[in-house]
Formats: structure tokens, sequence, C-alpha cells
């Protein structure tokens, strides 16, 4: 019986055998800036490092992981802390984002990292790292949300004589259109998703190969047979103009921002504004390094894009504080990821220096390549603590 998407990824997602709870986990389906290079978690130690100097090097700094997948963030955390309390400094490498090793040190004995995601515990995570299934409450220090908001459920409308839900088989992806949309649902998309212009109709409403409409190619990861979660290619089914209707993601990250007490919550996504909403959604789905139609079975990942304005206005209306929105490509080269190319001088006085350099550079730059991740967004919202040093880091 068709179900509302938002229900039906619901239980797709996160139901008992839903594909972010059983199975392998979700590295196993798609790859995001985690798992294409260390230089993404050290970039975020380092911006750690100037959260925990803003609050003034409290005795604990939280670092919480919201929708945490099976660790792989906080594992290399850990791992790069660890190290630091077992071996001598070394200055950082060309192309890289990694902190001062000596704050590093400082940091290792004063970080609490959490992971917060609804699958059990994996074996072998380390005892350092915390594993819960909901965000915990006082945190002070940086809470982390890397493509955790894209999965939150939600509703798909279509503009059929104005906007209505559209319902979903879960076993097919068959859509049907449904009621009109609830009053809240519809100012939602009043304020964040606009109408489409006259012209736009709606011809065919039920798709039978569970594919929406959009048209921007999917990006493969340099170096992996997994995709990208950076962009959508499914050819377009339907004619009316589609709407993701964001109120859902709105709310799970004011939440997410009301259980910090004071430091930075970050959300890292792919998604756009509102003055270039994708007229037919990007509504899709991925399962084994392919991407797939968003069919909500349990069996693929089902994921749209982030209305990223929308979410930053709930959150700073909950931190009552000013917010940063800019591309990753700007956020990682303001924490020293340049991707640049290392001196050649460096070729002649340290070969093998020089190809691990260029190594790190070249994983640098698909970090921040426009056209894949480093076309994510970076929405960063200090919270009850002085944003100026924030805003000037950023923009070095």
């Amino acid at each position: 019986m068709p179900v509302r998407w938002r229900d039906a990824m619901e239980r797709a997602l996160y139901g008992p055998d839903g594909f972010f709870v059983s199975g392998s986990g979700p590295a196993a389906h798609f790859r995001t800036s985690v798992h294409a290079s260390p230089a993404f978690a050290a970039a975020l130690l380092r911006l750690v490092e100037q959260v925990d100097a803003a609050l003034g090097h409290p005795d604990r700094l939280d670092v919480v992981d919201v929708g945490a997948g099976r660790g792989e963030l906080l594992r290399a955390l850990s791992a790069t802390l660890e190290a630091a309390t077992h071996s001598a400094p070394v200055g950082p490498r060309p192309g890289s984002a990694r902190p001062s090793p000596a704050t590093v040190v400082l940091l290792a004995h004063r970080v609490r990292l959490t992971a917060v995601e609804r699958a059990p515990r994996p074996d072998g995570l380390s005892a350092t790292i915390g594993w819960v299934d909901d965000i915990p409450d006082g945190i002070t220090g940086v809470l982390l949300a890397t493509e955790w908001l894209d999965n939150v459920p939600l509703d798909v409308a279509v503009h059929a004589d104005g906007w209505r839900y559209l319902l979903v088989d879960p076993t097919t992806g068959e859509e049907i259109v449904g009621d009109r949309v609830d009053p809240a649902d519809a100012d939602w998309l009043d304020r964040w998703w606009p109408a489409p212009t006259a012209g736009a109709s709606f011809e065919d409403a039920t798709t039978t190969d569970g594919v929406g409409a959009t048209a921007r190619a999917a990006r493969p990861a340099q170096g992996s047979s997994l995709t990208a979660r950076s962009r959508s290619d499914r050819p377009e089914t339907l004619t009316a103009a589609r709407a993701e209707i964001g109120r859902t993601r709105d709310e799970a990250w004011a939440v997410a921002v009301r259980h910090v007490d004071r430091g930075l919550a970050l959300a890292v996504d792919y998604g756009h504004l509102r003055d270039g909403r994708p007229v037919d959604g990007t509504l899709t789905g991925y399962r084994g390094g392919r991407q797939v139609p968003p069919v909500p079975d349990g069996s693929r990942d089902v994921t749209a894009h982030v209305a990223v304005d929308s979410v930053a206005s709930a959150g700073a209306r909950v931190a009552r504080c000013a917010y940063d929105l800019v591309s990753q490509r700007e956020a990682l080269r303001a924490l020293g990821a340049d991707g640049g190319r290392p001196p050649l001088s460096l070729a002649a006085g340290d070969p093998a220096g020089y190809v691990r350099a260029l190594a790190a550079a070249s994983a640098v730059a698909e970090l921040t390549d426009p056209a894949g991740l480093g076309g994510h967004w970076w929405l960063r919202q200090p919270v009850g603590v002085d944003p100026g040093p924030f805003m000037a880091r950023w923009r070095t």
C-alpha cells in the first residue's frame, strides 16, 4: 500500500532491518569525504582545535558525531589523537590540514569522542569512543553531522493544482498523488520552496520505476568504485514540479543544536538554496557502489539534497547566533587544506617525501573539487561562544 515518503524512508533506513541499522554499513555502498581521504578528518581536528581555544581549553571537550555510520570519522580522529601521544612531533605535510602535533597532544587527554547512531556498536571500536543512539545533552565542544541531514526522512510533494503529497509503494517505488499538504508543510513550502512558474504542468503522476526527476550527473570518486553522494543522475520521468519538504530536517537540526551548551555545531552535506531549488527534486538511491532508483525497501540508501538555508535558519533561531554557510572547498582551504602541488625542490632533496606529499595533495584536491565533494555545504553554527574568532578564521 502506498504511503508518504517520510514514513517509507523512516522504515527503509531506520527500521529493524533498515539500511543504516543492519548489514555492513553505508561505507560498502557509497563514498563520503570521510572515506575519500584522511585529510578530511585532519581538517576537522584543526577545527576542533580552534573551538577548544575559543572555549578556553575546558577540562572536557566533547566531539559528537551524529549519524556516525560505523564510526569511521571518530576512528580517524581517535587514531590521530592516540598517535600524537606516542610519537615525536613532526611538521605538517604540504597540502595537508594536519594540526600542530603539540596541540593534538594537549587535546588528546581532554577530548571525549561520542558516536550517535542507531546501528549496534561495531566490533573493534576503540573503548575511547562512546556509542549512543541519541544525541547527548550538555555538549561542550563540537557536534558534527557529516552527510546526516540528507538521510533525515522527509515528505515529497508534487505541484498538481497546488502542492500534494506523493505516496510511494515501498516494495516497487511506484508513486501516486495523495492529499494536499498539511498547513505546516504548506507554510514551509511557501517560505522555502517557491511554487513553479505558470506553464509547469502535471501530466502523469505515476511512475513505474521508482525514479524521480533530476538531471545532474553523479561523479565517481577517484580511486574507488564507490559513488560519492554529491550529485543525482536520474532520468526525467515526471513532468510535474516536485519539492522535497525539508521541515523535518529543520526540526532535526534545531534539536541537535539545542544539545550544544557551548561550542560549535557543524553540518556537512550536499544541498541547495532557495533561489536554486531543483524543479524536479533530487531523491535518489545508492547500493553496492552504484546509484540506483530510490525504492524504499530497506535494501539501499535513500537520500535527497538538503535545503541548507532553511536548516541554517532553524539552527540560528535556537542558538541565537550568526552562522557561516560556505562550500567545502572554501572551508577546507580556510583550514589549511588547499590541495596545492608540493614544491619541486622537495623532489630533489626528499624524493620519497615528495611522492607522499603529492599523493596527499591529490587526495585533498578530490575533497575540494567544486564539481564533487568540494561542492558540499558546510554550515557552522556557534553556540554560547563568541563567534568572532570562528568568522575570522573562516575567511583566511
